[in-house]
């Protein structure tokens, strides 16, 4: 059995995990998916370390799962406890002592060829089911911006093994940016899954899949 911590993207919510948690669970393992203050004008990555840390609670040496901005939580986690595995998904893969508002400039993104997408469902839901994108829409909450300009404090990467998923039709982060980025910051080859942004709704068996067989590799299962 292995424990997951789920850490969701940029207004959003525990719920995100729903489907992928539902499928862990019924492989016998424990999963945790808390809601962050990402509302919060006051609240700021430490809080949001705080939130998933408080989740976790006694739970032991946990796989810590971030998606997307979450990537930014992920390492003052691994700082806090024990962690056994470090998955990041979809990732805004931070630099250290970086501030989330700098990582557009800080990895050039404006320079990579993408496509605009003013609609919501069209940039994170294109290939989820509409009944799962409307639930998704109704459940999300505005990302306070009032603390995304301080720095990151975490200092050097954490001392945990990582692993990198990425998304194949990634409208956000298109996956020539997710591969460069993941090479030059933390020079890994990330592994691919189908899809956009949001596998944890298009593709939350083949996702549970990749996290279960990370799992057994660390000897973790």
């Amino acid at each position: 059995m292995a424990v997951f911590a789920f850490i969701h993207g940029a207004g959003d919510v525990g719920w995100y995990w729903h489907l992928v948690e539902a499928d862990l669970r019924a492989r016998g393992h424990l999963t945790v998916a808390p809601d962050l203050p990402c509302e919060d004008d006051a609240a700021g990555l430490p809080e949001y370390a705080d939130a998933v840390a408080e989740a976790i609670g006694d739970l032991p040496r946990p796989v810590v799962v971030a998606q997307s901005l979450g990537a930014f939580t992920a390492p003052l986690v691994c700082e806090r406890l024990p962690v056994s595995l470090l998955v990041l998904v979809a990732p805004m893969i931070p630099a250290p002592g970086e501030a989330p508002a700098d990582f557009w400039a800080h990895t050039a993104y404006e320079q990579e060829a993408r496509v605009g997408f003013d609609d919501t469902v069209a940039l994170f839901y294109q290939d989820v089911p509409p009944d799962l994108a409307a639930a998704a829409l109704r459940r999300g909450r505005c990302q306070s911006e009032a603390r995304m300009a301080e720095p990151s404090p975490f200092r050097a990467w954490p001392d945990v093994p990582t692993r990198v998923l990425i998304c194949r039709d990634d409208r956000l982060l298109p996956v020539a940016f997710q591969h460069r980025v993941t090479r030059t910051r933390l020079s890994l080859t990330p592994d691919v899954l189908p899809g956009g942004h949001t596998p944890a709704l298009s593709h939350p068996h083949q996702l549970s899949d990749h996290l279960t067989a990370y799992a057994a590799e660390y000897g973790i299962a």
